[in-house]
């Protein structure tokens, strides 16, 4: 059982980067749509306005192309803590004024809560030494 510990206490930073590339990638599938389609992105800001938000199209922008962007930079592990920070701000307003107010099961609010906790991790631990650099 030492040796796995050793292992796995040994490559936590592999640990790190599978859940960089999960959120990440969670992260951009779930706005590539509103990037690519106007239309999408009209919808989005409509779903915004029934909650009250305000300027919902100006939030709707800035929502999507902060998760696109969050995205990038969590995958590859640059400025992980900033990127990180802003989608748990991200997620936590989505949690409150959207789900909370809706009244959202746990289990619907499931994946905003992963997006949450994993970008709390992510802001604690950093990219765990894996990342892309520039030669």
């Amino acid at each position: 059982m030492k040796k796995i510990d050793s292992y796995f206490d040994s490559h936590k930073g592999i640990g790190i980067l599978i859940l960089r590339i999960f959120i990440g990638v969670r992260l951009f599938y779930g706005v590539i749509d509103n990037v690519i389609r106007r239309s999408q992105l009209m919808e989005f800001s409509e779903f915004l306005a029934a909650f009250g938000f305000p300027f919902p199209i100006i939030s709707a922008v800035v929502s999507v192309y902060s998760q696109l962007i969050c995205a990038l930079m969590i995958v590859s592990g640059y400025q992980i803590r900033i990127a990180s920070s802003l989608m748990v701000i991200n997620f936590l307003v989505a949690l409150t004024f959207v789900h909370i107010a809706n009244g959202d099961s746990i289990e619907q609010m499931t994946p905003a809560l992963a997006m949450l906790f994993g970008s709390l991790t992510l802001l604690f631990t950093g990219n765990g030494g894996w990342t892309m650099k520039a030669s």
